[in-house]
């Protein structure tokens, strides 16, 4: 599936802005599902300084400094991307959860180096008896890791409710699990932090959903009201997203969304991953002066069906 993105976020301030410094994770992440033949950033206004480079994690980071009073500031990223199906489907065999948690504990996992890190708790991620009696009741004795984390993503959905006003960025993991309430973020970091606790891997991914009927909680559930799925999507319906991809043994890292109860196939684009959100937010920094200030974000996820981008093969 080829994509168009485009993702465009306006800073506007009471004040002149002297200087800021930034840091966005704005570029797709290039991998088994995603290819990313064109990329283009561009900052108005003009930095006075930019680079990129590669971050811990892998992911392809911006920094750039502007120098100049502004009251306005415009980051628009913009993208094709080509996106593929998953190699697994949520029946595939796979082997017992606790087969998986042992190879990370014994260190002969495929991979152990690269999975083994996504096991600890971080800043806004900790580990928990709670959330692992939650998760308990998925992962019985035996059962394929698959399918208990496919049942703990539907589990999560059903109890969980969507409420952008419920949480903030910055309110802690076991908040909104104990309200049962927030947002995408909220539901990934709560299901990431369910895995960690039982000793299995998981990492925090950011990105974009394409969807097809208009977003009742601007993370892809659709509003009956709207058009239903299988309709020509509206414009700017589509917003940033995230999930959490979990270390299946032989069967490397699978994508899966509680917000939306699925596993990730085709209408998911990854930008980036890590421990947690605060590793790959898509747009960080530090400003002096401005006063009051706004921001508004507008994100587009338009379907080239039946063109082809360059670097696509026949």
């Amino acid at each position: 599936m080829n994509y168009r993105v485009t993702h465009t976020t306006t800073y506007t301030y009471g004040d002149p802005v002297a200087v800021c410094h930034n840091q966005v994770h704005l570029t797709p992440r290039e991998g088994r599902r995603v290819k990313c033949p064109s990329h283009r950033l561009t900052i108005r206004p003009t930095p006075a300084h930019a680079v990129h480079r590669r971050d811990y994690f892998g992911n392809l980071v911006h920094w750039f400094s502007i120098e100049e009073n502004h009251r306005r500031l415009t980051i628009t990223a913009t993208s094709r991307v080509r996106v593929f199906p998953p190699e697994y489907s949520e029946d595939a065999p796979s082997p017992s959860w606790e087969a998986v948690r042992d190879s990370l504990r014994d260190g002969t996992a495929d991979n152990w180096l690269e999975a083994v890190q996504f096991t600890f708790e971080s800043a806004a991620i900790p580990l928990s008896d709670e959330l692992a009696d939650y998760a308990r009741p998925s992962f019985p004795p035996g059962r394929p890791i698959l399918q208990g984390v496919r049942e703990l993503t539907s589990r999560l959905y059903t109890d969980f409710e969507y409420d952008p006003r419920a949480t903030e960025v910055t309110t802690p993991t076991l908040q909104a699990f104990a309200m049962k309430r927030g947002v995408c973020q909220d539901f990934a970091h709560i299901e990431i932090a369910c895995l960690r606790s039982l000793g299995l891997a998981a990492r925090y991914v950011s990105g974009y959903l394409r969807t097809v009927a208009a977003p009742r909680d601007g993370c892809g559930a659709a509003d009956p009201s709207r058009p239903a799925p299988g309709e020509v999507p509206l414009v700017g319906a589509d917003q940033s997203h995230a999930w959490l991809s979990v270390f299946c043994g032989p069967l490397g890292w699978l994508e899966f969304d509680p917000t939306n109860d699925t596993m990730c196939s085709l209408d998911h684009i990854m930008l980036a991953w890590g421990r947690e959100y605060s590793d790959v937010a898509p747009i960080k920094g530090v400003f002096l002066g401005g006063g009051a200030q706004s921001h508004t974000v507008a994100v587009d996820v338009q379907p080239l069906e039946g063109k082809r981008d360059e670097g696509d093969e026949g």
